[in-house]
C-alpha cells in the first residue's frame, strides 16, 4: 500500500487528489445525467452523438494553443480559472434543467461552452502533474493514481447519478456538480508550487504550435502511443456514450440500469489503475501498452453480443480496465520522455488524440447506431481497435527505454 499511494507524500499532491477526487465524481454525475437528459430529450441516437459531439469537440482544436499556453502561464492559476468557468456552466445548467426551460439548443450550446473549458483545461492539469510531485521517479506513479481518482468517482458518480436522476431529475445532479468544484479551486488556492522561469521570447503561436506538433509526431517513439490512441478513442471509447441506449433498448431498464453498467466499467478501470500504480518502473510498459490495446477491442467485441445485465456487468469489466491500463500508460510514456519545455505542446498532442478524437467517435456512433443497432456499432469499433493494436503493436516493445526525442535525434 506505501508503494501504491507514495505520491501522496508530496503536500501538493496530495491537496490535489483530495480536491479533484470530490469535483471528478461530480463530473461524473453530471456526464451521466446530461446523456441521459439528451436522450430523453431528443429520442434519437443521432442527436444523442451530436450532444456529445459538442461536449468534447473543441478540445481537438483548441489544446494546440492550450499546449503552447501551459509551456508559458502559470498553470496552476489557468487551472483555477477554468474551473470556475466549469463551476458556472454546471449552474446555470441546473438553473435551466430545474425550472423546464432547457432545450436540445441550449444544452448544445453549454456542451460547447464546457468542450472549449476542457480544450484549455486537459493539456494544463495533465502537465501541472509533474510540478505537483516534483520528482520524476515519482510521476508514473502520480499518474496512475490521477486514473486512480478518475475511476473511483466513475464508480461512484454514475451509481449516485442514477438514483439521483430517477428521484429528482437531471437538474439536481447538475447544481450538486456546480458545488463540488469549490473544493478542487480551495485544493489549488492552497497549493505551495515552485516558481517556473519566464519564458523571455515573444510568442509566435503558428511556429511554436509547429514546434510541438513536429516535435511529438516526428518522434518514433511517440508517434506509435498518439496514433494507437486515436484508434481506440475515435472508435472504441464511444461505446460509453451509447450506453443510455444499451441500458433502455438492449437491457430494458432505466437510469439505474445505467448507472450499474458504468459503475461495472469503474470497478474494471480501477482495478487496473491500482495495478499501474503498484509498478515502480515504466520498464517494458510498451509490450503493456500493446496487450491492453488488443484486450480492450476483444472486450468491446464480447460485450456487444451481451443482452442479459449480469453478463454485460461482468464483460464491461473487461474493457474498463483494458482502457485505463492504456491511456494511463501512454499518459506516462509520453510525460516521461518529454523536455520540460515542450511539456505542455506533448500533452496538447495526447489530449487531441485521445478527447479531441471522442466526439467525432461519439457522432458517428450516434449515427451508426441509427443504422444498424447499438450492439453492431460497438462491435465494429472493437474489431476496429484490434486491428490498430496489430499494425501499430510491433512498433512498441522497444518503448521502455530512458531516452527522450531530443537524444533519438541527436543520435539520429
Amino acid at each position: 500500500m506505501k508503494s501504491i499511494f507514495r505520491s501522496l507524500r508530496h503536500r501538493n499532491f496530495r491537496l490535489y487528489f483530495i480536491g479533484q477526487g470530490t469535483s471528478v465524481g461530480g463530473t461524473w454525475m453530471q456526464s451521466i445525467a446530461m446523456g441521459w437528459l439528451a436522450y430523453r430529450l431528443t429520442g434519437s441516437k443521432t442527436m444523442f452523438g451530436v450532444v456529445g459531439c459538442t461536449s468534447q469537440m473543441l478540445t481537438f482544436f483548441l489544446a494546440p494553443l492550450a499546449g503552447i499556453l501551459a509551456d508559458r502561464w502559470n498553470r496552476r492559476r489557468t487551472l483555477v480559472a477554468a474551473q470556475s468557468l466549469a463551476m458556472v456552466q454546471a449552474v446555470v445548467l441546473g438553473a435551466l434543467t430545474v425550472t423546464g426551460h432547457i432545450s436540445v439548443p441550449l444544452l448544445i450550446v453549454l456542451s460547447v461552452f464546457t468542450g472549449m473549458v476542457r480544450g484549455f483545461e486537459v493539456p494544463m492539469r495533465q502537465s501541472f502533474l509533474y510540478e505537483m510531485v516534483g520528482k520524476a521517479e515519482d510521476l508514473p506513479n502520480a499518474i496512475a493514481l490521477n486514473s486512480f481518482l478518475v475511476n473511483t468517482a466513475r464508480l461512484v458518480g454514475p451509481l449516485a447519478a442514477g438514483f439521483l436522476v430517477e428521484w429528482t431529475g437531471e437538474g439536481v445532479v447538475f447544481l450538486i456538480n456546480g458545488l463540488t468544484y469549490l473544493a478542487v479551486i480551495a485544493a489549488l488556492l492552497a497549493m505551495r508550487v515552485p516558481v517556473r522561469p519566464k519564458v523571455e521570447r515573444p510568442m509566435r503561436i503558428f511556429h511554436e504550435i509547429g514546434e510541438g506538433l513536429r516535435y511529438t509526431f516526428g518522434s518514433r517513439q511517440f508517434r506509435p502511443i498518439l496514433l494507437m490512441l486515436a484508434v481506440t478513442s475515435l472508435a472504441g471509447i464511444p461505446y460509453m456514450w451509447l450506453m443510455p441506449v444499451f441500458a433502455k433498448e438492449v437491457l430494458g431498464g432505466g437510469p439505474s440500469t445505467l448507472g450499474y453498467l458504468k459503475a461495472a466499467e469503474a470497478v474494471g478501470a480501477l482495478v487496473g489503475a491500482v495495478f499501474l500504480a503498484s509498478r515502480r518502473s515504466f520498464h517494458r510498459m510498451g509490450r503493456l501498452l500493446r496487450l491492453a490495446a488488443l484486450a480492450f477491442g476483444a472486450g468491446l467485441v464480447a460485450f456487444s453480443f451481451s443482452d442479459q445485465l449480469w453478463l454485460s456487468l461482468v464483460l464491461l469489466a473487461w474493457p474498463g480496465a483494458a482502457m485505463i491500463l492504456q491511456v494511463s500508460s501512454s499518459n506516462t510514456l509520453l510525460q516521461t520522455l518529454a523536455d520540460e519545455d515542450k511539456r505542455g505542446r506533448v500533452m496538447s498532442c495526447y489530449a487531441m488524440m485521445f478527447m479531441g478524437m471522442i466526439p467525432f467517435g461519439n457522432l458517428l456512433a450516434g449515427v451508426m447506431a441509427d443504422l444498424v443497432g447499438a450492439p453492431t456499432t460497438v462491435m465494429i469499433g472493437g474489431s476496429i481497435c484490434i486491428l490498430g493494436a496489430l499494425i501499430l503493436g510491433p512498433y512498441l516493445p522497444n518503448l521502455g527505454d530512458h531516452v527522450s526525442p531530443r537524444e533519438e535525434a541527436v543520435a539520429a
